[in-house]
């Protein structure tokens, strides 16, 4: 699934309305923790079966006026190399301006698909004024106007046609990759974990663009690591370091079976760190998170206690995730992270009978019922595992509608309750008997 569409453009052409129309997210633009509040820059989309994740790149962009037009184009250089299509999105009511002229030269000398989205287009002579982009040469306009919808379905149906089949792999060893911000310790864990002699890297050829496949064989555990780190020389990437780590962790994320999210101790977790977590848990991927840079942070006997509360309390409501303290440089505890993600690893594939799932569940559903509903009772009946990459559960019962979410919450706390699922996402269903 690591197809990822980016909005790029100049600013103020409307990225960030089509961002959430895209990703349905308008509540959750805006991130509020510790005082940062930031827009969220990536989200996943779904269009006909297809899913993908989208970026809008204006919001890296940092505010000083001098380097504003660099980090802009910073960011199309970096997107065109990431990206799988890109939509280069224009104002039909300033027309063409010196900056779109820029980017329409750098979209030309790439080989990326790159459509031409013409917004706030609301009416018919809008229409026709939009005519005057064809000037870009990059081939068919796509009139849209990003505040009513209309126009983005054509268009999606269009950006689809572009993606790219990713096989899945027959590889059946588990995937771990380790994401987080720029200088968390990512490189020295994994140097300290694999030991300096990088012998053991195999970048084996064909497999999707720039991950390392890392093959890891020692101490009894055998698995692949995903490691993404500086694989291309990074182009004078300065404004926009953050922009193009985070490029990467999507991609990383998208492969693995276990994210291990690695925090910085001294700053705790960041919204974009809450992001990636979002990220990897719609995405149905098994998480752990590591504190790094522990042997920093003066102890007491509840500091650990405080801190793994703080970061549950940002993570809600899935807060079922292990979470290390470590120290790469000290390599302290990195096996045990090690361990602990294919620990996770085993949950996300774990089946459960259906006998011992009746046998668990239906009596706690009988003392606890869900509440009925203008007079109506809700009988649970019968309880079975789906088969997926991921726990999936089906409850079988008279009226499933009227379940609410605070119910499912709570059947998911007594499935996590009775058989460890620490680290997974669950979905559950409630389906008409």
């Amino acid at each position: 699934m690591a197809n990822i569409i980016a909005i790029v453009g100049r600013p103020n052409v409307g990225k960030s309305t089509l961002f959430n129309r895209l990703t349905e997210s308008r509540k959750a633009i805006v991130d509020d923790f510790s005082g940062v509040t930031r827009d969220r820059h990536y989200g996943s989309a779904e269009w006909t079966d297809k899913q993908f994740t989208v970026i809008d790149t204006g919001g890296y962009v940092a505010n000083s006026e001098d380097v504003f037009e660099t980090a802009i184009r910073e960011q199309v250089v970096i997107a065109i190399e990431e990206a799988t299509v890109l939509l280069f999105m224009v104002d039909v009511t300033t027309g063409i301006t010196d900056l779109d002229d820029e980017i329409a030269q750098l979209l030309r000398r790439s080989k990326k698909p790159a459509f031409v989205v013409v917004n706030k287009v609301d009416n018919t002579q809008l229409q026709n004024d939009a005519a005057v982009f064809y000037g870009f040469g990059l081939g068919e306009i796509h009139p849209i106007s990003s505040m009513t919808g209309s126009g983005t379905g054509d268009l999606l149906d269009e950006v689809i046609k572009h993606f790219e089949d990713i096989p899945e792999e027959e590889n059946t060893l588990p995937k771990l990759t380790i994401v987080g911000r720029p200088n968390v310790g990512k490189s020295s864990l994994i140097n300290a974990l694999i030991g300096k002699e990088r012998n053991i890297v195999t970048p084996i050829a064909g497999t999707t663009r720039d991950s390392i496949h890392i093959h890891y064989n020692q101490f009894g555990h055998e698995f692949m690591f995903i490691d993404t780190a500086g694989l291309r020389k990074k182009t004078k990437v300065k404004e926009n370091i953050e922009f193009y780590s985070v490029m990467r962790t999507i991609k990383a994320l998208e492969e693995a079976d276990v994210v291990v999210l690695m925090i910085d101790a001294m700053e705790g977790l960041e919204s974009q760190d809450v992001n990636i977590f979002h990220l990897a848990e719609k995405n149905k991927k098994g998480i752990v998170i590591l504190v790094n840079k522990w042997d920093l942070v003066e102890k007491n006997s509840k500091t650990v206690n405080v801190f793994e509360e703080q970061i549950r309390q940002k993570l809600q409501p899935f807060t079922d995730i292990p979470i290390i303290f470590t120290s790469a440089i000290n390599k302290q505890r990195i096996f045990q992270a090690i361990e602990t993600a294919l620990e996770v690893y085993k949950n996300r594939g774990k089946k459960i009978p259906t006998s011992k799932l009746n046998d668990v569940m239906l009596p706690i559903i009988e003392k606890y019922p869900p509440p009925a509903l203008k007079g109506k009772y809700i009988k649970i009946k019968y309880i079975t595992q789906i088969n997926g990459t991921s726990p999936m559960f089906a409850f079988f019962c008279n009226l499933p509608q009227y379940i609410k979410e605070p119910y499912k919450r709570f059947i998911e706390n007594k499935l996590r309750e009775h058989f460890d699922f620490s680290g997974v996402p669950i979905q559950i269903y409630f389906r008409q008997k």
